[in-house]
């Protein structure tokens, strides 16, 4: 019995858990944190930033002075030696007869460059702000996604609502072919005028279905964006909307792009490119300076051709040395000119691509903005088409109760009514849409 109890008891919490899930409704906030946490090319992105940051402490530990541990071990075999004669052979003399001997040498190097035309320090300063251009190339990929997501957002939000409205107009349309139907019965309507009312009821049906497979799609977009790939049921939270939400006063053009040019990461980005290239130039005119460096040694040996120990070997073999190489470039049969030039011409690619992309930044403000002023002027005699259509359909359906209306005047005005509605909802939808992308181009923020 208690084993009965415990397992209905885990039965319960599956079941509650599980409802936990279904019901979970995402708002944007969710969509966005999660995609910042799990998109895949974000995740790229931070890798790439990992491997930027191993090239910089690669470049500072090229500051450093190397030093190298080496040992050599060799065994040399002479089948035929001459008898009676002495031979030298790696330092020592051999007297004897000896086919087979070997010698060992160990070294520990060290070398330093300490000026090289700042090549170095420059190739640090390089890789720092490639690390940084990969993490406004990050930032870039997020602010897409973002605005995918909102863009998808505020779609759902639409087509959500509209489905409502298709629904109530699927029922004015049914509650208008059951009036048919009694109209017909009395000898009031023909059956000809009932079949375009039952027509005008399927085709409010076929309106939603199709409504609901765009939502579906939209969701299923949406889910791409944040790498879900679950079965489990995906809903986002209806956020109340307003109609003060969409007539919000629209910024200037001018200083939604003012600010854009000081926080958009691909313009940091596209900036960053020339200071880069500068540094680039630099790092190519380093090619005609001299290289100073400094060396330094520790060397000993052995050998089976002589007498003493190994140790004793190690000892009286042991010798210090040390050095200073200066190497001046007098003809590299014109390399580091080629580098210099294409290092030129890297910065004027820069210049441009920085043009460019505040060519297309203002054009997508731009956008924004018309899109902004349009919808909500549209949104403004929507609001009042949508009243007169209501109020004209209200009278078409009483005079078409008391006969004096026919069924196409009620069908035409029954559309026209839908139509204002969908048209004030769209519109709607659109002007706090491209209100909430102003924002985030002039701040960062998505509502």
């Amino acid at each position: 019995m208690k084993k009965i109890g415990m397992t209905c008891l885990a039965g319960l919490l599956l079941l509650s858990l599980s409802t936990e899930c279904a019901a979970k409704q995402w708002s944007l906030r969710d969509c966005i944190d999660y995609a910042l946490a799990n998109n895949i090319k974000l995740q790229k992105a931070k890798i790439q930033e990992y491997s930027a940051l191993e090239d910089v402490k690669q470049s500072q530990s090229a500051l450093l002075p190397s030093l190298n541990l080496s040992t050599s071990q060799n065994v040399s075999y002479t089948p035929w030696p001459q008898q009676g004669r002495a031979t030298v052979a790696d330092g020592y003399v051999q007297s004897s007869v000896d086919k087979v001997y070997y010698n060992g040498s160990y070294s520990l190097m060290g070398n330093w460059t300490v000026w090289n035309g700042n090549k170095n320090r420059n190739n640090v300063k390089l890789n720092k702000v490639a690390v940084e251009q990969v993490r406004l190339d990050s930032a870039t990929t997020a602010n897409s996604v973002l605005e995918q997501i909102a863009q998808l957002y505020v779609q759902i939000l639409y087509s959500t609502e509209a489905i409502s409205v298709t629904k109530e107009s699927l029922k004015t349309s049914q509650t208008n072919e059951e009036r048919g139907k009694t109209m017909v019965e009395v000898g009031k309507m023909s059956r000809a005028d009932l079949a375009q009312l039952t027509a005008q009821r399927a085709q409010d049906e076929y309106a939603i279905v199709e409504a609901e497979s765009n939502l579906r799609n939209y969701k299923r977009q949406l889910k791409e964006l944040l790498q879900i790939t679950n079965d489990e049921e995906f809903d986002v939270a209806v956020p109340s909307t307003t109609d003060d939400m969409a007539l919000e006063a629209v910024p200037a053009l001018n200083d939604v792009y003012a600010a854009s040019l000081e926080q958009r990461p691909e313009i940091k980005n596209a900036k960053l490119g020339i200071e880069s290239s500068d540094l680039g130039i630099k790092v190519a005119k380093a090619g005609r300076m001299p290289t100073v460096s400094l060396n330094a040694g520790v060397t000993t040996s052995t050998s089976s051709m002589s007498d003493n120990a190994w140790g004793t070997q190690m000892k009286n073999n042991f010798s210090l040395g040390g050095g200073v190489t200066v190497s001046i470039p007098l003809f590299d049969n014109r390399q580091t000119k080629t580098a210099v030039n294409k290092a030129k011409l890297q910065k004027q690619s820069y210049l441009l691509d920085l043009q460019d992309k505040q060519t297309t930044l203002y054009s997508t403000i731009e956008n924004y903005w018309l899109q902004a002023v349009t919808n909500q002027n549209k949104f403004k005699a929507a609001r009042i088409s949508t009243e007169s259509a209501q109020a004209s359909y209200e009278l078409l359906s009483e005079q078409f109760k008391q006969g004096l209306k026919n069924t196409v005047e009620l069908m035409t005005g029954k559309t026209n009514l839908l139509q204002a509605q969908q048209n004030e909802l769209q519109s709607k939808y659109l002007a706090i849409l491209n209100l909430n992308m102003l924002e985030f181009y002039q701040t960062g923020n998505i509502k």
